[in-house]
């Protein structure tokens, strides 16, 4: 992405980078360059745990897929919860797009969440999301017309038991290594 800035912003720079250089750096790269500011630093930190530190501090809202919009509003959520308050939050399909050790950044974030007595709701087909939730509910038999009906519901293990669950079939290789 090329950020247009006018000359008369370029000449202002700050730790030798003009507002050019600062957009184009990396989440993770500015995390590093702004690590002395503590305001700064923090939701830098929260955008890289949630599998965001290799987008661009300048990158257009329009280019985000659906799964990093949710995550970067997510991490705007995360910088501004004070202690003692209890949110609730849905993710609807939140790892679209993402690299499998970015899911366990996300997953881990969720967890924080959940832990620091959120309600966290998830949409979700990645197995690996579904079998650490602590309760799934299973839509189906279908989708679209064929779907919409509650096929199981109850912990990972519990729908991996389903005989009638499509998910169930997939949750069950996961959950118990097994080939069903």
């Amino acid at each position: 992405m090329t950020v247009t800035v006018s000359e008369e912003g370029l000449e202002v720079k700050w730790n030798g980078k003009s507002i050019g250089d600062i957009l184009n750096l990396t989440v993770e790269e500015a995390r590093e360059f702004f690590k002395e500011i503590k305001y700064i630093s923090h939701k830098l930190s929260i955008m890289d745990a949630l599998g965001l530190g290799y987008m661009t501090l300048g990158q257009s809202s329009t280019t985000l897929s659906g799964g990093e919009a949710q995550r970067v509003k997510l991490a705007w959520e995360l910088a501004k919860i004070k202690r003692g308050s209890h949110n609730s939050y849905i993710l609807d399909e939140p790892t679209t797009g993402l690299h499998i050790a970015d899911i366990e950044k996300l997953l881990i974030s969720i967890n924080k969440l959940v832990d620091s007595g959120h309600t966290v709701l998830v949409i979700e087909h990645n197995l690996d999301v579904i079998k650490s939730a602590d309760y799934v509910i299973d839509l189906g038999p279908d989708g679209g017309d064929g779907g919409g009906e509650i096929v199981a519901h109850g912990t990972p293990e519990e729908i991996a038991k389903c005989e009638k669950s499509f998910t169930g079939r997939f949750l069950a290789k996961e959950v118990f290594n097994d080939s069903v």
